[in-house]
């Protein structure tokens, strides 16, 4: 039976931690801050938890090759 492949585009925009959370960036950070107010900015440069099933699913498909 052939290897799991892990879904690359997956690995590269989450992080499993150490207790087994995925965390993610939260979006719309990279242009169009400048019009935007400081608490806004601040805001996005913590990471989001993703909970649920997508956290689960995600976890299957980065540990494919674990």
């Amino acid at each position: 039976m052939p290897k799991q492949k892990t879904r690359k585009c997956i690995s590269k925009r989450v992080k499993i931690t150490g207790s087994g959370k995925v965390s993610r960036r939260k979006s719309r950070q990279n242009h169009f801050n400048a019009r935007q107010d400081g608490d806004h900015i601040r805001a996005k440069r913590t990471d989001q938890v993703v909970k649920g099933k997508d956290a689960k699913a995600i976890i299957s498909d980065i540990r494919a090759s674990l």
